[in-house]
């Protein structure tokens, strides 16, 4: 799978509510409840995640949840991030 161009990103950005891309990587922070709520929510993500073999940077500080997307493998953004983009995205 290649990497984006920089006009694709843009495209899917659009596309792709509440998401950054900088630096080869997309990034949402994501505020839940409270921290029991953040790790419940990071447990969706991971079952999506694993589902679409990918595996995003997932930082959590007590109510903040910082999803960092990229696929290290082809050295930056492609389909597959912005896929998973979009479901992590639909979880609420």
């Amino acid at each position: 799978m290649a990497t984006l161009t920089p006009e694709q990103v843009t495209a899917e950005l659009a596309a792709t509510e509440g998401w950054q891309a900088a630096d080869g990587e997309l990034t949402r922070v994501v505020t839940r409840e409270n921290f029991r709520d953040a790790l419940l929510f990071v447990n969706a993500v991971g079952y999506l995640a694993e589902r679409a073999n990918h595996h995003p940077d997932i930082s959590i500080a007590w109510n903040k949840v910082t999803l960092t997307l990229s696929t290290h493998s082809e050295g930056g953004l492609t389909g597959k991030d912005f896929a998973l983009a979009r479901l992590i995205s639909d979880l609420g």
